[in-house]
């Protein structure tokens, strides 16, 4: 295995594997534009943009589907800024990002970038074996904004370049991404909620119960037949911190960090009932209460509060926006959990984090025992507030 010495925009001088790199100290990011100042402490050892990404990628170390996918995404980006841009990761601005982002559509020089699949040793690899599909794109800079936000969190960096981003493709055909609710029309239905008539002790029941009924939807994103089918003990604290404990989808369990906000909507609730202020062991109150809080409610009745919700919003929305009031009267429940993934990606939050949120995957049972981990995960949660 012979170690290269990678010399920036150098011609056609080939990418290299991470492993095979010496970069010239010049270019090796320790004197990169974008490096925090002297004032701020670095948590890493790292010396080097090399070291840092290097560092990044051993917090995956047991995931190893994880590991190779992030190694992936890091290696091109590094690779692409010293043969390309002539500079240290280091000191990639807002319009490198940009420019990157166009590059991964179309990988150029071919010769260069592109070669068919190699093992990462052999002279014939490269990073790419063709262009990258929009899918693929998302999530390559979903990962490099991961690494950025890391190195800026661990006082490596002064900023993320990625996290000025405006989202694209508002309106795109594809189902899955047109499903969720934008910032502007999530508020708009906060408005309706708040709106609500107060009047009567039945107006003030549906009231409380649609209130935290939106909170439970976008602060934990669950599935209807999830929040109908547990019980208030599912709410547990753990190491001081507390938890949504699920059983989901295929019977598979998981935890769901709760945040302040969370909390203290279902503080309020659970007080307008009288009931304690937060839920004890093998406590059996239903997660959602009917108006008389005598016993819980099914599938059904959330879809119905929803519907009523979503079109009370869209009406008052039909004279200043129809396109928007029409995308609303569409919205049902499940909407409800793509717009808390969504907007948790808009966030910020950590990749790791937000597969772990959304329950997309299995978890892993090593992750029961990384406590500082989990600790980071739940503090992340305090980003996705119900208010902004």
């Amino acid at each position: 295995m012979r170690l290269t010495t990678l010399v920036p925009a150098s011609g056609m001088t080939p990418p290299q594997p991470l492993e095979l790199l010496r970069i010239p100290e010049a270019f090796d990011g320790r004197a990169g534009s974008n490096r925090a100042g002297p004032e701020v402490v670095c948590q890493l050892a790292a010396g080097n943009d090399l070291e840092a990404v290097q560092t990044w990628l051993a917090e995956f170390h047991d995931s190893p589907q994880t590991l190779r996918n992030y190694r992936k995404e890091a290696e091109r980006l590094l690779l692409w800024a010293l043969l390309e841009r002539g500079k240290p990761l280091s000191s990639l601005t807002r319009e490198d990002c940009i420019l990157y982002e166009i590059f991964l559509a179309n990988p150029q020089p071919r010769d260069r970038w592109c070669g068919p699949k190699a093992p990462r040793f052999n002279p014939r690899w490269r990073p790419f074996m063709g262009p990258l599909s929009p899918a693929s794109r998302k999530l390559a800079m979903l990962i490099i904004n991961s690494l950025f936000s890391y190195l800026v969190k661990a006082g490596y960096l002064a900023g993320n370049p990625i996290a000025l981003t405006r989202r694209r493709n508002r309106h795109q055909s594809l189902r899955q991404i047109e499903r969720f609710l934008e910032h502007d029309q999530w508020q708009a239905l906060l408005s309706t909620v708040e709106s609500l008539p107060r009047d009567s002790e039945r107006d003030c029941q549906h009231y409380a119960r649609t209130r935290y009924l939106i909170a439970l939807l976008y602060l934990l994103g669950p599935r209807v037949s999830e929040v109908a089918g547990h019980t208030m003990s599912s709410f547990t604290q753990i190491r001081g911190r507390w938890w949504w404990h699920v059983i989901g989808k295929g019977h598979k369990e998981a935890q769901v960090p709760v945040n302040q906000d969370m909390l203290q909507a279902l503080r309020d609730y659970r007080r307008f009932y009288s009931l304690l202020p937060l839920p004890v062991p093998d406590e059996t109150t239903p997660l959602i209460l009917n108006l008389k809080g005598t016993a819980g409610i099914g599938d059904n009745m959330i879809y119905r509060i929803i519907k009523e919700l979503v079109g009370k919003t869209a009406a008052r929305m039909e004279l200043d926006d129809p396109h928007q009031a029409e995308k609303l009267r569409r919205a049902s429940t499940h909407w409800f959990r793509h717009t808390s993934i969504t907007h948790q990606a808009d966030a910020g939050i950590d990749l790791r984090f937000l597969q772990r949120n959304a329950r997309h995957a299995r978890l892993d049972t090593t992750g029961l025992y990384l406590h500082a981990e989990e600790a980071a995960w739940h503090e992340s949660m305090e980003q996705h507030r119900l208010k902004e």
